[in-house]
């Protein structure tokens, strides 16, 4: 069967060179004589692979040496709970921007913990924006700062960073890390899940500044405490080995085609081509205000429910998966992470025309 263009929101597209290359050595990675998913995670012949994964990571985004890389279970939601357990001070408070549903569900899960501040929102008018970042009044006193660079139901992302001073800035960058520069100097910790422009579900990288390892709360769990598992690299517990393999060869493909300065070139044209067309459409409309337009989640409707469903279904037909909106926004979305070729953009456009076409 011929692929189809998958514009997931997650789990993602995985460029296809990766999944084959996966596929070769599924059953015997190499000459090991056995498959990547069987081996130990603590033999040397699998250590290789993890320090090979933290290294191109660290190449591409030029992270410092005064920060630690872990790969972690549970995604991005569990470090939720496992940044104020790590760095929220005893009786302590930070500060929160509520830009959109992964943004708010973070810090609801921070308020178990200690006091939340949300500084900032844009809920109201139905996360269309991110909040002006030079109108924020940050609390001097917090112990960080938290907010989500790209917000993939919504369509929207960060087009600067707030400048929060000595206040450790902590970033959610699970849909657009990679996707663009990011001056890691700025964060103190980054982290993300994999499933968008990373590889398969199921693991968490986490980029933190060494400062900030200090003791957990004591009520931290263990597989939860950062300064632990940089300790045990982190493998407190056995890790997802095959999601780190994974990883490795999407960074490896990524470093193939130039870094993160030339698929975030390749990335701006996907999305001004999408844009392009939503803008002077007839039929579909786009939900994010332009000013913080994401690229890597176009969303967009038609106004009509019935229409935008039928829409849906006739793309599906021309083998581009996965354009339903989230359930909290209707209409339609097209993830269109590093995976997704610029063709898969310009068969999207065209059947977007098609379509309009036949029922404008």
């Amino acid at each position: 069967m011929e692929r189809v263009f998958n514009f997931s929101a997650g789990p993602g597209a995985i460029a296809q060179s990766v999944l084959e290359k996966a596929a070769s050595e599924l059953v015997c990675y190499g000459d090991k004589g056995m498959s990547i998913m069987e081996m130990s995670h603590r033999s040397a012949m699998y250590i290789e692979v993890y320090e090979g994964a933290k290294q191109a990571l660290r190449n591409l985004m030029k992270i410092p040496d005064n920060y630690e890389i872990l790969f972690l279970h549970g995604g991005a939601t569990m470090q939720f709970s496992a940044i104020p357990l790590n760095i929220m001070k005893k009786e302590g408070n930070a500060d929160y921007v509520d830009s959109g549903n992964f943004a708010h569900l973070a810090a609801v899960e921070a308020e178990r913990y200690g006091k939340v501040n949300i500084v900032a929102s844009s809920k109201e008018d139905n996360y269309a924006y991110v909040p002006d970042v030079d109108q924020i009044k940050f609390n001097a006193d917090a112990d960080y700062v938290h907010i989500t660079t790209n917000n993939t139901i919504y369509g929207t992302r960060y087009t600067k960073l707030p400048d929060t001073g000595d206040v450790p800035l902590v970033a959610d960058a699970s849909s657009n890390i990679l996707s663009e520069p990011m001056d890691v100097s700025k964060f103190g910790v980054i982290y993300a899940g994999a499933q968008k422009n990373i590889g398969p579900a199921g693991l968490c990288v986490l980029i933190v500044r060494k400062d900030l390892l200090v003791d957990a709360c004591p009520l931290c769990p263990k597989l939860l405490n950062w300064k632990l598992q940089v300790k045990n690299d982190s493998m407190v517990n056995t890790p997802n080995t095959y999601g780190i393999y994974m990883a490795k060869l999407g960074f490896e493909w990524l470093a193939g085609l130039g870094g993160i300065d030339a698929i975030y070139e390749i990335n701006k044209q996907k999305a001004a081509l999408l844009y392009d067309y939503i803008d002077q459409s007839k039929l579909f409309k786009g939900c994010a205000q332009k000013e913080y337009r994401s690229l890597m989640n176009v969303t967009f409707v038609t106004g009509d429910a019935d229409k935008d469903a039928a829409f849906v279904k006739y793309a599906t037909k021309q083998g581009l998966v996965n354009l339903k909106g989230h359930r909290n926004v209707g209409g339609m979305r097209a993830s269109i992470y590093n995976a997704m070729p610029l063709r898969g953009v310009e068969k999207l456009v065209e059947v977007m025309a098609a379509f309009e076409k036949e029922n404008a």
